[in-house]
């Protein structure tokens, strides 16, 4: 049946399900829940002026995800409050603020609010325009200052008052405003203006405040222009908040939820996927897609959130740091991701025989000096041998923290609201405005791969280029990597979206529900238990393919769509300082988009119904692999009392060990086996192997490289070059294997810039038949942090290349501590000699500098990987 491929996203609907526990489509034989037809919406409709949608019912192809999650204890508004009258008055100035074309007519339109007029003639006796006037405020920014005074938030400038009692007692901080006024009248400007005093009665600190809150709020304006800028952003977090309130006091969720619905018919299921774990032959196949598509890929790394769970703070300066700049296994997260692109790349060009350097799109922000930091560390990392013009960063806006009760802003201190990213579903606008997408096309790529920094296992093996690969090979717009969900855990869940239309055609999409938005739709409280929930769903995980063209257009779209999955979460207390250092914690949240559901702009639809095959016609796709090779998060820092290691730097190392143990075990290595995280609370893992992810990536290619011996209980690996051969190694100890050029050399290209050249002078290490026996790491140091790995050890095996430095070692047994650092253009070999080892070092033949004595030769075979070892 042919399907068209118009998006379905009902514009202004909410994403809201009852549930029933059999499915009432047989020809689903997954589980699925049911909605019936709904009643209109109470809320207030956005503005035409706002919408380039027209409103007939012919027309509703828009579904927004757009929710809050407001806890039931949850304060109601101040009784004198009234959400829908002040959402009604904040509309009818955005309305008229979207005919207003120039900055003066906006200023005349905001000039005629009741609350603005009130506010600034209450001030005028004393001179408050003269102040703005005097700190260089121009029109533009007066129209911020007067559109926060529209939205309600007059108390960010430390003016609090009721409009009706502007004359009552003054407060400290507006008694300093009202000497800020008394010094213009009374001193001469410029001679009054020196040290840290402005002549106005406020610091330079306090200027400062207010020069940052006016960049916020041109931030905010400018950014959420879609959706009205300012006061569009503070109708939407009234909206959320009226919404939130009647779902509280609501009795009748069936009714309620039906409402809320604009459709005749809501359906969802478990989507059906690739499972790459069991047709193996088709995730190979999808796999090399994805590797010989990799010159039309881009990367995509949203890292601006403000990881507050991970609590990483820097150890000698005490400042707060961003989730990127995790010290994990030797590096920093971010330095792991862009491991695992360079591992795809090498393979590429073992494959093919060709340079590949994929364009990495970074989106940033500003909280805990994220942006500052993480190019930072790009620049004296050498931008990792890429060259700087691989790389483009685009910095999200901070935005408001919100207090449930009223949608008021939080503020610190007067001119200083409290600001934290909006979440990672910005990234899509953002994207259009900073010109990311034209960037890519500049680069020559058609698709890109997204992952966040915090799952350290999201590249193994098939995952990302089967992904990347079906996506690629059948014109996809969107796919999810999803696994297992695990009861309990901070994850949304990926679903399959069937519904009817008002205007009577079928739609279908893969999309998502995030966690925070559980409780909305009943999963909780309803007839679905969580353990069904998560026996029948699949977790989102975060890990996508997006058609890069499909991405601008909804990015580049002038209404709401351009922000998916906008929810204002209020779960969690915002945390903050004030001025005085004092710790506070209230009620609230910040409005946040979720990126994932970009996939509501993608929706398929058709004149009937579809029973079978659907997920085959639409744009959107899921892929499913065990979860340990999907998702295993360090997200969250641990607390010793916490005897849980989910999500935490420590959890996700046993898996990733767990995912070792899988490899090496087929290649008839004996090692010892990872029990459930509760074993390892209180003690260490039973050993520490970390490898190079270019042994592979992909583990057909990996274990071709390893085959026999052991490795026992207690002893540490560390491989870290890609030219690897281990054959009947048996491993009592720690050993250690370092290469300068793992991948390859650096060359300075014509611009001059330092770039990786793949496969050239690459260091390369032959174990054959060998024994290495010593004490290792001292396991019971309570020093020991192996996420980090960061160990004490007693003795070590360690061999460090130099440049394009070999070592081999053949029929020997390799005992205690030892060091062997193997100069560039050299080879050392080690074999049993007259008495005890023999150790030769050898010039490497000046026709072997660049390819090395021998090299692994890769092979397509149908749908496979082939390696032959070429000794030269």
């Amino acid at each position: 049946m042919a399907f068209s491929t118009t998006p379905i996203l009902q514009q202004n609907h909410r994403f809201l399900f009852s549930f029933k526990s059999k499915a009432s489509n047989p020809h689903f034989s997954f589980h699925s829940f049911h909605l019936n037809k709904p009643l209109p919406l109470p809320l207030l409709p956005l503005s035409s002026s706002l919408s380039s949608f027209p409103s007939s019912p012919s027309s509703s192809s828009f579904f927004l995800t757009r929710v809050s999650t407001a806890p039931v204890e949850y304060a109601p508004p101040a009784p004198d409050f009234n959400f829908y009258r002040e959402i009604s008055r904040l509309k009818s100035l955005r309305s008229e603020l979207s005919a207003a074309n120039t900055v003066e007519d906006k200023l005349a339109v905001v000039d005629r609010d009741a609350r603005v007029k009130r506010f600034f003639e209450g001030l005028s006796r004393s001179g408050f325009a003269t102040v703005l006037a005097s700190l260089n405020v121009d029109s533009y920014g007066l129209f911020l200052v007067k559109c926060l005074v529209a939205a309600g938030q007059e108390h960010v400038l430390g003016l609090e008052f009721e409009l009706s009692e502007f004359e009552a007692a003054r407060s400290d901080i507006k008694s300093a405003l009202y000497a800020l006024v008394e010094m213009i009248e009374k001193l001469d400007n410029a001679s009054e203006r020196s040290g840290s005093n402005t002549g106005f009665g406020l610091k330079s600190e306090e200027v400062g405040d207010f020069e940052k809150l006016l960049k916020t709020l041109g931030e905010i304006e400018q950014f959420y222009d879609c959706i009205g800028g300012i006061i569009g952003y503070q109708i939407t977090v009234l909206e959320l908040l009226a919404q939130a309130t009647c779902e509280r006091e609501t009795t009748n969720w069936s009714h309620h939820i039906n409402k809320l619905m604009e459709c005749q018919f809501t359906e969802i299921h478990a989507p059906r996927g690739l499972d790459l774990s069991q047709d193996t032959e088709y995730a190979s196949q999808a796999a090399i897609w994805g590797i010989e598509g990799l010159p039309d890929l881009g990367e995509i790394y949203p890292l601006g959130g403000s990881a507050d769970r991970l609590g990483l703070v820097d150890p000698d300066t005490g400042e707060c740091l961003p989730a990127a700049m995790l010290p994990y296994c030797g590096r920093t997260l971010l330095e792991g991701l862009i491991r695992d692109l360079q591992a795809r790349e090498f393979l590429y060009f073992k494959m093919y025989g060709k340079q590949c350097i994929t364009p990495v799109a970074i989106m940033t922000s500003s909280a805990k000096k994220n942006h500052e930091h993480i190019t930072s560390l790009c620049e004296r990392l050498g931008w990792f041998g890429r060259g700087r013009s691989s790389f483009q960063f685009f910095e999200q806006p901070l935005v408001p923290s919100i207090s449930a009760e009223g949608g008021q802003w939080v503020v610190a201190k007067p001119f200083t609201p409290v600001c934290k990213p909006g979440g990672h579903g910005v990234i899509w606008k953002l994207a259009y405005d900073k010109g990311i997408f034209k960037w890519f096309y500049d680069h020559g790529r058609k698709g890109a791969t997204v992952r966040q920094v915090s799952n350290v296992v999201a590249a193994t093996d098939v995952t990302l280029l089967a992904l990347a690969g079906i996506g690629l090979h059948h014109g996809k717009k969107l796919g999810f990597a999803s696994c297992e969900r695990r009861l309990g855990a901070t994850e949304g869940i990926n679903v399959l979206i069937e519904k009817k239309t008002l205007d009577g055609r079928w739609a279908y999409g893969v999309s998502c529900i995030e966690y925070t938005e559980f409780d909305k739709f009943g999963i909780t409280n309803g007839s679905l238990s969580p353990k069904s929930l998560q026996e029948n769903f699949s977790a989102n995980t975060n890990i996508l393919y997006v058609d890069l063209a499909s991405a601008e257009l909804v990015g580049s779209s002038k209404n709401e769509n351009s922000l998916p999955g906008m929810v204002l979460n209020t779960k969690k207390p915002v945390v903050y300082e004030d001025a005085f250092g004092n710790r506070h914690s209230v009620s609230g949240g910040r409005l946040e988009c979720t990126m994932q559901n970009i996939a509501d702009s993608f929706f398929n639809t058709s004149s009937s119904r579809c029973y079978n095959r659907v997920e085959e016609n639409m744009d959107t796709f899921i892929v499913y692999n065990e979860r340990r090779r999907v998702t295993s998060s360090a997200k969250r820092k641990r607390i010793l009392a916490d005897k849980s290691l989910h999500q935490t730097p420590d959890g996700s190392l046993l898996d990733i060990l767990r995912n070792v143990h899988d490899l090496l075990s087929k290649c008839d290595i004996r090692l010892p086996v990872i029990k459930g995280n509760d074993e390892y609370v209180d003690s260490g893992p039973p050993f520490l192997i970390l490898l190079h992810p270019a042994l592979g990536p992909l583990w057909e290619v990996s274990r071709q490289k390893f085959h026999g011996g052991s490795i026992s209980m207690g002893s540490e690996l560390q491989i870290e070059v890609a030219e690897f051969l281990w054959r009947d190694v048996q491993l009592d100890g720690s050993l250690i294997i370092e290469a300068e050029n793992i991948m390859g050399s650096i060359r300075i290209d014509e611009n001059g810039e330092p770039i990786l050249q793949y496969g050239q002078r690459c260091g390369r290490c032959k174990l054959q038949n060998v024994k290495v026996l010593n004490k290792g790491i001292d396991w019971d140091s309570g020093n020991n942090i192996y996420w980090k790995h960061d160990v004490q050890r007693f003795e070590a095996f360690k061999v460090i290349l130099h440049g394009n430095a070999e070592f081999e070692a053949t029929d020997v047994i390799l005992q205690g501590n030892q060091v062997y650092e193997v100069p560039n253009g050299y080879i050392l070999k080690i074999t049993p000699g007259k008495s005890g080892l023999s150790v030769q070092l050898d010039p490497i033949e000046q026709s072997m500098m660049d390819s090395g004595s021998w090299f692994w030769n890769y092979k397509i075979k149908g749908t496979h990987i082939q390696l032959e070892l070429v000794e030269l």
